[in-house]
């Protein structure tokens, strides 16, 4: 096969993979009292909420390990990318986790593991996001400032969980993404514990809406209750819910707007339309299989849509969705070499000068 490039002598980079928590390891930086009682949960998956579905149908599905840096670089070098930016798999869950205290403790260990054992020796090829608690902002803060300080290049929500991220006790964490010039993620948990998905009786039905849900939920708060209008240098990204969903959701926001802006929404300056469509901050990770990726690129730009790999999940499909999106014939050069390339390098601030 021959090799996808995002252009000529350049080689594609995915946005969104997901490193497979070694939980033993990060229990080690683990403070204490948290550490002390979860030992034994660590390597069931027992650090983080679970909802109990068999995702990968008895490891029918299971596509291989990714808990180890050297098996990255090897998944790495079959599509092949030049590099990754991590995210969480069970810490996708820690929107569930009840107690404040121990999500904090979690996160500030999952941020100590990842950016430690996990990316320091990869030599830029595996990078990783700092895992944001939700309960706690001041706290959310302090981590994505101390991920920064250790390589990381920049910080996530999980999109589910009890809490909204247009509340402006979040603003402490956008404003220090500004200042640190790193990225903040929203990144869909694929729960059926996810408000609204855990009505389903099976895994298929959960699964399917858990994604869009929680990211169409999170967008729209924060459009509306003005993060993107606060902080238009700060650079948000919306993960692992496609991008198709884009034009129909942004016109039945400008509707909303357009009715009872002036009353819900009155410090928003324009329609939600346009912070997508000229704000140039807001990227969304798209799918190769998106029926209706070209006329969403068409219609949005070619600058916000970054592919992601989602690998080592079951529902994805690397390396060969990097040759189905760099194959499709109605992507310019131009549109290939940014969703494949272009946007990732801006969304985390990675673009050579």
């Amino acid at each position: 096969m021959s090799t996808v490039e995002a252009k000529s002598g350049v080689l594609a980079v995915d946005a969104d993979g997901h490193v497979g928590e070694n939980g033993s390891a990060i229990l080690e930086y683990m403070d204490y009292p948290h550490k002390e009682f979860r030992t034994g949960l660590a390597n069931n998956g027992g650090l983080t909420p679970l909802d109990g579905q068999d995702r990968y149908l008895g490891r029918r599905l299971y596509r291989g390990p990714a808990n180890k840096p050297e098996h990255w670089i090897e998944v790495l070098d079959k599509g092949p990318l030049e590099w990754t930016v991590l995210y969480p798999s069970i810490g996708l869950f820690s929107g569930f986790i009840k107690d404040p205290d121990y999500q904090a403790a979690y996160s500030k260990a999952y941020n100590t593991w990842i950016s430690q054992d996990f990316c320091a020796g990869s030599n830029g090829r595996i990078m990783g996001v700092a895992l944001l608690p939700t309960y706690d902002p001041e706290e959310a803060e302090k981590e994505l400032r101390r991920g920064a300080s250790n390589g990381l290049v920049g910080g996530m929500f999980s999109a589910d969980g009890s809490h909204l991220l247009g509340d402006k006790k979040f603003d402490c964490v956008y404003k220090a993404a500004e200042e640190l010039n790193v990225s903040i993620s929203i990144h869909a948990s694929g729960s059926s514990l996810a408000p609204g998905a855990e009505i389903f009786p099976k895994f298929i039905q959960s699964h399917t809406v858990a994604h869009p849900y929680g990211i169409l939920r999170q967008f729209t708060n924060m459009m509306f209750e003005g993060v993107f209008q606060k902080f238009p240098r700060t650079r948000f990204g919306f993960l692992e819910a496609g991008c198709t969903w884009l034009p129909w959701w942004l016109d039945r926001m400008d509707e909303e707007f357009q009715h009872r802006g002036e009353v819900d929404a009155p410090h928003l300056s324009f329609p939600p339309s346009n912070f997508v469509h000229q704000g140039g901050n807001i990227f969304f990770a798209c799918e190769a299989g998106e029926r209706l990726l070209e006329p969403v690129m068409n219609a949005l730009g070619d600058d916000i849509i970054m592919y992601a790999s989602d690998y080592p999940h079951w529902d994805g499909t690397y390396p060969d969705s990097l040759k189905e999106l760099s194959d499709r014939p109605l992507l310019s050069e131009a549109q290939k070499y940014s969703v494949l390339r272009g946007s990732a390098e801006r969304f985390y601030g990675l673009v050579v000068l």
